[in-house]
């Protein structure tokens, strides 16, 4: 393979073209996964401005047009350890790639001057990375490529009481409550500050750590608000109710997709669930955009369960190369989730893995060094 390595910044912009024209043939190519926001140039080059060691391969075709095939966004650690890009966070992963392109896992990784590369939301169809994966799990969507309409015949077939109750509750808000409205679009960003309070206490009521008490989601968040392309923007909708946000949702999306990535509502209104009424709107919306499909994220939750019309696959897991540093990290026998965890944390551990590099060499790949 030729492959080149760069910082996300260094991409050129007939790079940056090639890599989204790939991902706007995927879904109607009939790899719909393919064309999710977060393996879009623009997700890696916001990540890339708010946390060390993110890269891309560009793999091109050999000869003098030197066009670009694939590409490979990737977070680079101490020891060759490799991560996805913004791991924990985001809900689609992989090589973005032309169709019938093949590739050797091992190869690419030596390129990448990577040992391992950790993954956990891996696209479908990804052989010589799923190979290695230690599990798969069911990521909901939306379909609504045939227009709101038929989407809501469907909803109301499938569950009529949550479709009903969800709608009376819409009225009975309107009801008690004034100048209820939606904004698929909400450029304030003093209204997004709103949702990540909310977010935030929201995980403090359910137990589950502060994201946003992270300072890199909080920048990246409002990195990506500010993020707007032809195909790619963040996109902050909210429900209205007294002049006030009741129920909001920031998340990413391309010419087809829309990414559900982080909703949320004010407890005041629970009453009315503003959260599933807002949904409700934000589909409509979608379907009305052109969008084929809402990404809900892998996890299980009744609100995803309710909305539902299909299941994507993901996987997480760890590919290796056949390399000494490897062995040291991949004969681990803790969860693949935790693995490159214990060596980022224990100083002794990544002190002989750097040891073990310098006496055997890393191989790099042509272009820049990760």
């Amino acid at each position: 393979m030729d492959v080149s390595v760069y910082h996300p910044d260094e991409l050129t912009a007939a790079d940056r073209a090639a890599w989204t024209a790939l991902q706007s043939a995927a879904q109607p190519g009939g790899r719909p996964q393919m064309a999710n926001p977060f393996l879009s140039p623009e997700f890696t080059l916001a990540v890339g401005r708010c946390k060390r060691g993110v890269r891309v391969a560009v793999v091109r075709e050999k000869g003098p047009s030197g066009e670009p095939v694939a590409f490979f966004p990737y977070q680079r650690y101490p020891a060759g350890v490799g991560r996805a890009v913004a791991f924990g966070m985001s809900d689609c992963q992989g090589l973005v790639h032309r169709p019938g392109f093949e590739w050797d896992a091992d190869e690419l990784l030596a390129a990448c001057g990577l040992t391992l590369w950790e993954f956990d939301h891996l696209t479908a169809g990804q052989h010589p990375f799923e190979q290695s994966a230690t599990g798969s799990f069911a990521s909901p969507v939306i379909d609504v490529a045939e227009g709101w309409d038929a989407y809501l015949a469907r909803l109301r077939a499938k569950s009529p009481t949550f479709t009903g109750t969800t709608l009376a509750k819409e009225r009975k808000l309107g009801r008690h409550h004034t100048d209820v409205r939606y904004v698929h679009d909400e450029r304030d960003p003093a209204v997004l500050r709103t949702l990540m309070e909310w977010k935030s206490a929201q995980y403090h009521r359910t137990g589950l750590a502060d994201r946003f008490a992270r300072p890199w989601i909080t920048q990246l968040v409002q990195q990506l608000f500010q993020t707007r392309s032809e195909p790619f923007a963040g996109i902050l909708s909210v429900l209205y109710a007294d002049g006030r946000p009741i129920a909001a949702h920031f998340g990413l999306r391309t010419e087809r997709v829309l990414a559900v990535w982080f909703p949320a509502y004010d407890p005041a209104f629970a009453k009315y669930s503003p959260g599933l009424i807002h949904i409700m709107h934000m589909v409509q919306a979608a379907a009305r955009d052109g969008i084929a499909y809402l990404d809900l994220g892998r996890g299980d939750s009744r609100y995803k369960d309710s909305f539902k019309t299909d299941e994507l696959s993901v996987s997480e897991g760890l590919v290796s190369r056949r390399h000494p540093v490897a062995l040291v990290l991949g004969k681990s026998h803790a969860p693949v989730r935790a693995l490159a965890d214990v060596v980022f944390s224990h100083a002794e551990v990544l002190g002989r893995a750097n040891r073990l590099l310098r006496s055997v060499g890393m191989p790099r790949g042509p272009g820049k060094a990760p």
